[in-house]
């Protein structure tokens, strides 16, 4: 009979995460944070710090490739700061909780950055009707402005 390994709560979290099937964030290179977290929770809520930061520095992340950071730095532009994407989570009272909903948005953060596909914008004609309509709008628009005018004497 084989021997199962014991299981530890929470022994997830400090696994390595898994963006897709070739691209795994390696657990150092996690950085996570905990704090004081505001809403419910009573008394208990000023003592527990059960608010969880999670950041990846994707500048420092050895298993991207170029082409992935590129993409990554152009769907997470708004996000980075100094080559820094952070998440929190501070819904339940639970710290682990906290930990696996935040490893949950991190790696579909990721996902989604990564899978991502850079559409180019390609311009379309305008159609013969919208053209008569934004012309017979400018002349609806100058004739308005005419009657403004004085007359003539």
């Amino acid at each position: 009979m084989s021997e199962v390994p014991p299981v530890f709560p929470g022994g997830e979290v400090t696994d390595d995460l898994e963006i897709t099937r070739s691209l795994v964030v390696p657990a150092a290179e996690l950085q996570w944070r905990f704090s004081r977290a505001g809403g419910p929770g009573g008394q208990g809520v000023n003592t527990t710090d059960s608010r969880v930061e999670l950041r990846v520095n994707l500048w420092t992340l050895s298993t991207l490739s170029p082409s992935q950071l590129e993409r990554m730095q152009v769907q997470l532009g708004h996000r980075l700061v100094d080559g820094v994407v952070t998440v929190t989570a501070s819904e339940t009272r639970s710290q682990l909780r906290n930990r696996r909903a935040a490893r949950a948005r991190m790696a579909a953060l990721l996902r989604s950055a990564v899978l991502a596909e850079n559409r180019t914008r390609h311009p379309t004609k305008a159609t013969k009707g919208s053209h008569r309509r934004r012309l017979d709008a400018k002349k609806q628009r100058g004739q308005t402005k005419n009657l403004r005018r004085k007359p003539d004497m």
